[in-house]
């Protein structure tokens, strides 16, 4: 079994290293991660249960899941928590060791990483982008075979394209007619501002081969503490229990969700903050001659350069000469090497990437 190397985005450190600086001389627009930053009351949380570390944490994550399941409004028992959602991608490959593993790309990387790491094979359906990357219903149903397991991403990540659902439940009908699972990765949902109409939470009471994994690391910016959550039909949450490592959240990334989850104030001056500095990013990105950006949903942007003559990986160079971190995404499945993606951050932050943009593309390759 060979799993290739992949390069994610967020790489700060290794950044940092390369150039001799500090990663705070950085501007990391290549992960997606919430630009308020820590929550204050995050930051309280995780201060007061500080003197706990010296005990185990709680194996069950009781107070989580109870904070979990109060905000998102499902049942316990339909609940698993992680360390960060990828640890609960690769438990549950782990756990089902499906044969076949469809996925829609371009698209988050670790879905894959971990279907191969349990001997799956692959196949992609590839979403185009004369389309706008939109989701292919016929594409994902033609490729189903039984006992396999299917992942989607919504919204999916880096094409913020949403399911609809139409979609989802087509896919969940005909997936539960062949004994196959339905993946729906929900990390970004939480940007959305009517995430209960588009989410597919819902659904899992009614289909029993729905998963929703989602990430708790991204909205509420604690990539470093790591904290996910998954949920399942209760038959299947209780056999990833049983293959999950016994204390896989610590104590201060439990409490660190609870006092998250708790915070409607913050969440609420987040998704605004986010709605209005990626429409305004969105815009000035499209006004730059040559390149195409995709509208967002959430907070990043998929965008295609290749009017502009540069490469992703030359463009990122370019950048990284100004201390501006990128991702591109010439690794992804789908994508060539003329795309890039960029988080949405503060709007002093995004005006700082859209001048540097304009002046590379200018021809000023350098301070």
């Amino acid at each position: 079994m060979k799993i290739a190397a992949y390069e994610h985005g967020g790489n700060l450190y290794q950044a940092a290293r390369s150039k001799g600086a500090n990663v705070e001389a950085l501007l990391d627009f290549s992960a997606n991660i919430n630009p308020l930053g820590l929550a204050p009351a995050i930051k309280e949380a995780i201060g007061e249960h500080l003197p706990m570390i010296i005990h185990y944490p709680d194996a069950q994550a009781a107070a989580l899941k109870e904070a979990i399941s109060t905000y998102y409004r499902v049942p316990v028992e339909q609940l698993i928590t992680g360390n960060g959602a990828v640890e609960l991608l690769y438990l549950l490959c782990h756990m089902l060791r499906p044969e076949r593993v469809v996925i829609p790309a371009p698209t988050f990387s670790e879905y894959e990483r971990a279907a191969v790491a349990a001997g799956a094979k692959i196949d992609y359906c590839l979403l185009q982008e004369e389309n706008g990357f939109a989701f292919d219903t016929a594409s994902v149903l033609k490729a189903m075979t039984a006992k396999s397991v299917i992942f989607l991403g919504n919204p999916n990540n880096p094409t913020g394209t949403m399911l609809t659902r139409p979609d989802i439940m087509t896919i969940l009908a005909a997936a539960a007619e062949v004994d196959s699972l339905v993946v729906v990765d929900e990390s970004f949902i939480d940007f959305v501002d009517n995430d209960d109409a588009v989410t597919c939470r819902w659904l899992v009471e009614k289909y029993p081969n729905l998963v929703i994994v989602h990430s708790l690391t991204k909205f509420y910016a604690i990539p470093g503490l790591r904290l996910g959550f998954a949920i399942a039909d209760p038959q299947l949450i209780r056999l990833l229990h049983a293959g999950k490592d016994p204390w896989n959240v610590n104590s201060l990334a439990q409490a660190a969700g609870v006092a998250a989850l708790a915070d409607r104030e913050y969440r609420q001056l987040s998704r605004e903050t986010v709605a209005a500095a990626k429409t305004t990013l969105f815009q000035d990105l499209q006004s730059i001659g040559g390149i195409k950006a995709y509208p967002p949903s959430v907070n990043y942007i998929l965008i295609n350069i290749a009017e502009t003559g540069l490469t992703a990986g030359q463009l990122r160079g370019y950048l990284f000469t100004r201390n501006i971190l990128i991702r591109d995404c010439s690794n992804y499945p789908g994508l060539n090497g003329c795309f890039i993606r960029t988080a949405v951050k503060l709007p002093e932050q995004n005006s700082r990437l859209v001048q540097a943009l304009q002046e590379i593309l200018a021809g000023e390759k350098h301070d």
